[in-house]
């Protein structure tokens, strides 16, 4: 792995997402964790963020719903180095119309190497981390080497 040049601050920008079956799951999470949430920048896609804002009055900045590009507008942010977490609840048992970019997505965070929490057990071992409050150096893995470049 190689060193990267960019710097995780302490205020985190974090992606908030959730399937349409994940959404409810996702919106209590944030109720609890909002006074943490609060210190940070939050994202999200389309009814994900309406959901979320009009439950906690927190601000989130939207994106279009994910069948609609929104998981690639994130994915895109992720890439450009703007954002640092991403919080998936996903649907495990139902097939979603936008799979790809699902796929698409979850391959940029990982890329990028950025912490990623598929559910809520994940999410709360994330948040509860003393890297929540502190800058941190994520290494990024030498993919051109990897692909003989």
């Amino acid at each position: 792995m190689g060193i990267s040049n960019r710097t995780i601050n302490p205020t985190k920008n974090i992606a908030l997402i959730a399937h349409d079956h994940a959404k409810e799951s996702l919106v209590e999470w944030v109720e609890f964790n909002q006074e943490i949430l609060k210190r940070h920048n939050l994202y999200g896609t389309g009814t994900t963020s309406a959901r979320i804002a009009a439950a906690t009055g927190l601000t989130i900045t939207p994106f279009q719903s994910g069948p609609y590009g929104g998981d690639l507008q994130i994915g895109a942010k992720i890439a450009e180095g703007e954002i640092d977490m991403l919080i998936f609840f996903w649907d495990p048992m139902s097939s979603q119309p936008h799979d790809p970019d699902v796929k698409a997505l979850l391959r940029i965070a990982a890329v990028w190497n950025i912490p990623v929490a598929a559910n809520r057990a994940s999410a709360d071992f994330m948040i509860s981390s003393p890297l929540m409050e502190q800058a941190y150096r994520p290494k990024l893995m030498d993919y051109k080497k990897q692909l003989g470049r």
